[in-house]
């Protein structure tokens, strides 16, 4: 029994996955910080990527269930002004191409994070594909207490709306934004 077990685990080969060489898509990703009770800076974050056709994917040989792929790469956010960061994504980032003979694997763009390190803490407030192309204004609120109890490694992601703290008095902002670029 054992061995029909592992056997049937066998796992697919993971496909040479490429980026493509002449992105043209981009948005603008602008992080502004707002009533942060002290420092906070950004440099980098990552951009979630997705295949969005499963019928692209060979189904894993034991469960009959398709695994399509993800890839995340990190994305530079620069300074702009006080408090403004601003990063440069691309929708067309990954390579669609025909990844494991059952037709071309159609990449599209997930989400983009940026993250805020203070202490042992990551503020982590991120931007999802319907915010990214309708360009958004999307507010992640974080408590005071979060940012005063830094000692505990944690990422925090923040909340939709200030009522979901229990003192929404004592809670920041980090605003995502998404701007399409000619």
């Amino acid at each position: 029994m054992l061995l029909l077990t592992a056997s049937g685990c066998a796992s697919i080969k993971e496909p040479d996955i490429k980026l493509n060489p002449n992105p043209h898509i981009s948005y603008e990703i602008v992080a502004k910080v707002l009533g942060a009770p002290g420092d906070l800076e950004t440099r980098s974050g990552h951009v979630e990527y997705q295949v969005m056709n499963p019928a692209c994917v060979p189904m894993t040989p034991f469960s009959g269930a398709t695994l399509e792929p993800r890839k995340s790469l990190p994305v530079a956010f620069q300074r702009t002004s006080d408090g403004d960061y601003a990063a440069i994504v691309y929708l067309d980032q990954m390579q669609d191409e025909d990844y494991f003979g059952l037709g071309e694997c159609n990449w599209s763009i997930v989400a983009v994070s940026a993250d805020f390190p203070h202490g042992k803490m990551d503020f982590s407030p991120a931007l999802y594909q319907k915010h990214i192309l309708s360009g958004a204004n999307v507010p992640w609120y974080f408590s005071f207490k979060s940012y005063e109890n830094s000692d505990d490694e944690r990422t925090d992601g923040g909340d939709l709306s200030k009522s979901a703290y229990n003192d929404p008095g004592r809670t920041f902002a980090i605003t995502l934004t998404a701007t399409k670029k000619p």
